[in-house]
């Protein structure tokens, strides 16, 4: 690795078989918790139990290793953090760099679908004047990005390095999309203004309706009301816990795979349009290769804190926001907002649509849908 602070280098992902088998011995000696006694109390112990059987007995993380390296896998080091990112460039010599921010649960893995068409869209029964160049960094303390040793990497100073990235790769003029921790880091590029930041897009629009749209919600927009209600009573309890205490849930994501799988888990459950059955929408490989970008480097405790810093950020931000910007709602997601609200906070609204199917892990669920939504986003601001 170089010494160079701002060095970009290749960073093939390589585990020592000797992690695998650690993992396999974990595993095999799990002591289980008795069954669930009602619904509503997380996944189910069967379920939980046969996606843990085949990770232990059939899952090939070399599969997946092979796919991040064909990707493209760097890493350089970003006010002071390594940062491994993904980075694939387009064979059109028009394309648009677009930066690609996950959140948590996810990974850099939750666009690889997407790399090609994105890349490549001629190959891919696209249009040429579509394509991008791609950068998708993992988030200091997630994947295979270093940790951070101390308080203060909340979503704004992520935002500032990856602007800085995509500074240090040779981008003036660029675009982000993000959902989930990425909506919240592409919201704080769009409000840093970066020169040459030509627009945005989100699968998780952060809007959070007054007291008066409230009042004067349609009924489509209390059904959104009510998804969200319904998110803060019976699903977050994951959120809380890692705005407040991280470290405690965090000895056991360290220790546990089983633990770690469960709590994972517990969101492809949640918040996918899949009626509590992810392996439908997710393949279950999918969802253990998610899985183990928390395990094999640790990130389990080091990623909940992102929760625990953005708790401490401020949170109020000028309306509204002048960044052309796009919004695409998926039905499964649990927050999600209407024009009418989005319209109030953002000036220069290129594009809105609600769609038929997908949640909150868009970009797993429906790649090829998420693909065209990014590409109607951003058709208007590319130069001629």
């Amino acid at each position: 690795m170089s010494t160079l602070p701002t060095a970009v280098e290749a960073f093939p992902i390589a585990v020592d078989e000797r992690e695998l088998d650690q993992l396999a011995r974990r595993l095999a000696d799990t002591r289980w918790p008795d069954r669930e006694t009602g619904p509503d109390q997380g996944p189910e112990l069967e379920r939980i139990r046969a996606l843990c059987a085949h990770w232990a007995t059939d899952y090939d993380w070399r599969r997946c290793e092979k796919d991040i390296n064909d990707i493209g896998s760097f890493h350089t080091v970003l006010d002071g953090v390594g940062v491994h990112f993904l980075h694939a460039r387009s064979p059109e010599p028009s394309a648009m760099p677009l930066l690609l921010c996950h959140g948590w649960p996810g990974s850099v893995l939750e666009f690889r679908h997407m790399v090609g068409p994105l890349t490549d869209p001629v190959a891919h029964g696209g249009r040429a004047e579509d394509a991008f160049h791609v950068v998708i960094p993992s988030m200091p303390g997630f994947g295979f990005s270093d940790k951070p040793t101390a308080t203060g990497w909340g979503v704004s100073r992520t935002a500032a390095a990856w602007i800085e990235l995509m500074d240090r790769l040779g981008y003036r003029e660029w675009a982000a999309q993000g959902g989930d921790w990425g909506s919240a880091v592409v919201e704080a590029i769009s409000r840093k203004a970066p020169e040459g930041f030509l627009g945005m897009h989100v699968n998780l629009p952060l809007v959070f309706p007054t007291a008066q749209e409230i009042q004067e919600a349609t009924p489509d927009e209390q059904l959104m009301l009510d998804k969200a209600e319904h998110y803060r009573n019976v699903l977050d309890g994951y959120s809380r816990e890692q705005a407040t205490r991280p470290q405690s849930i965090g000895y056991s994501l360290a220790d546990s795979p089983v633990g770690l799988a469960a709590w994972i888990y517990t969101l492809f459950q949640d918040v996918t349009d899949s009626e509590g059955n992810p392996e439908a929408v997710v393949p279950r490989d999918e969802i253990l290769d998610d899985i183990m970008m928390y395990w094999l480097p640790n990130a389990g405790p080091s990623s909940a804190r992102l929760y625990w810093e953005a708790r401490r950020e401020p949170g109020d931000v000028p309306e509204p926001n002048p960044t052309p910007a796009g919004f695409s709602i998926f039905p499964g997601e649990a927050v999600q907002a209407s024009r009418r609200w989005i319209e109030q906070r953002y000036s220069h609204v290129l594009h809105y649509r609600r769609l038929d199917r997908g949640g909150h892990f868009a970009a797993l669920e429906q790649p090829a849908v998420l693909t065209d939504e990014i590409r109607t986003t951003f058709r208007s601001l590319r130069r001629a």
